[in-house]
């Protein structure tokens, strides 16, 4: 495609995300869909333009009122993905030489927003958390996400997958905590790859991985994910367990559920039974009451965690949603408790960043449950052998006159600056 038309389209698809009716992913899809002639590269370089330009919003923004020409073309070069020698040559003289002089603007003459370019709400609660360590979390969240792959280990060993995928001109790295990952460079066509067609590897943040590890499926047990959705954690427990023993993947979604199918099929899983349930007090839900050795409760949330995949959750999410968020966490929680049996394990789960999302909801179900003993994070993560498990919890409250003040390392706490994965929260609990 002629780089004049290439930057067009970018334009187009820039205005379409920015419009915020649907999240992104699924309007670049839909695009694709409508231009089916676009060949691969074409595709990336439209996809990263328009989530370059979803990261930098306020930046972009800010520099697209200089300069002549449409808005939405502004962006679409400011976050063009792809040589600058090809952009130049679709620019004419002024809007290379406004481009030159965007570039030339040093980070430290930028406002706050401007270099942080988070809505201002979010940019504040996350500040209260990490202080001046916010900054080095902005800067990550304006870069993509990490490719990382689980190996199913019911299938295949890790290092001999690695092997493979090395000959079919795909190095990876092993991930640094998870037994289970495979962290790829760029952006690889995983699906013709004959790991991928029978079902060796899966998709999965490594954030996500430990998640599943830190619920210590065994094999024969009765288990449950309970927010399933397209089933990524539901595989891993899958293969913990064997392919033994029944796992029960509940969902109010039955279209995710649908995803989970072909995915299943891939894995060679036969424990897997997905299930569409109406609402957290579904009856299938209380014919379990007080029977299942281990519940993952992995809840709806902003998803606030996953920006560095999902930038336009940012613009699109708003702290009364959260709000409303927080009160369906407590309940699907406290429902889902009640099907751990006892001596069995809960697990309470997010991709969010938001203490009010994570800490809270477990500490206020820790003072209503007291038949639920919290267990600490980092001593069992150590125990099923991840290395540094200390350092991906979150530390003590600080102040030695809180009395409710917790022991280090009672929750899971991963942040993209500092553990290269998405952001998550776990908390974990066995029943007397």
């Amino acid at each position: 495609m002629h780089p004049k038309a290439l930057l067009d389209a970018c334009a187009d698809l820039v205005r379409l995300v920015l419009q915020f009716e649907h999240p992104a992913d699924a309007v670049v899809s839909r695009y694709f869909r409508e231009h089916r002639s676009l060949g691969p590269r074409e595709r990336a370089t439209l996809a990263e333009t328009a989530f370059a330009v979803l990261r930098k919003k306020l930046l972009f923004e800010q520099l697209a009122r200089s300069g002549s020409g449409g808005k939405e073309r502004k962006l679409a070069i400011l976050g063009f993905f792809g040589p600058r020698d090809f952009l130049a040559a679709a620019l004419n003289d002024t809007e290379k030489q406004w481009l030159a002089t965007c570039d030339a603007i040093p980070a430290d003459a930028l406002m706050a927003p401007h270099r942080h370019n988070l809505p201002e709400w979010m940019a504040q609660a996350l500040q209260a958390q990490l202080g001046e360590d916010f900054w080095a979390l902005a800067e990550h969240l304006q870069q993509p996400g990490t490719l990382d792959l689980r190996v199913n280990m019911f299938q295949a060993k890790r290092s001999d997958i690695q092997k493979e995928l090395a000959q079919a001109g795909i190095p990876s790295k092993v991930t640094p905590y998870s037994p289970w990952g495979l962290r790829l460079e760029g952006k690889p066509a995983l699906q013709k790859t004959d790991a991928f067609t029978r079902g060796a590897i899966e998709v999965q943040d490594e954030g996500s991985q430990l998640l599943a590890l830190l619920v210590d499926a065994h094999r024969g047990e009765m288990v449950v994910d309970f927010c399933a959705g397209a089933g990524g954690k539901t595989l891993a427990l899958g293969a913990a367990m064997r392919s033994t023993g029944r796992l029960y993947a509940f969902d109010v979604s039955g279209h995710r559920l649908d995803a989970l199918k072909p995915r299943m099929a891939r894995s060679g899983l036969s424990n897997v039974h997905p299930a569409a349930i109406a609402h957290e007090r579904d009856d299938r839900v209380k014919r379990l009451a007080g029977k299942i050795d281990r519940v993952l409760v992995d809840a709806p949330c902003s998803g606030l965690g996953t920006l560095r995949r999902n930038p336009d959750l940012k613009w699109r999410q708003k702290p009364q949603a959260v709000q409303e968020l927080t009160e369906k966490q407590q309940a699907i929680l406290q429902s889902a408790s009640r099907m751990v049996k006892s001596g069995g394990r809960l697990v309470y789960a997010t991709c969010s960043v938001l203490p009010e999302e994570n800490e809270l909801i477990a500490q206020a179900f820790s003072a209503a449950n007291p038949d639920f003993v919290p267990l600490n994070v980092a001593q069992e993560l150590e125990r099923l052998k991840v290395p540094d498990a200390a350092s991906l919890c979150s530390p003590a409250p600080s102040g030695d006159a809180n009395p409710n003040a917790l022991p280090a390392g009672t929750f899971l706490r991963l942040w993209p600056h500092r553990h290269a994965t998405d952001g998550f929260f776990a908390a974990a609990w066995v029943r007397k």
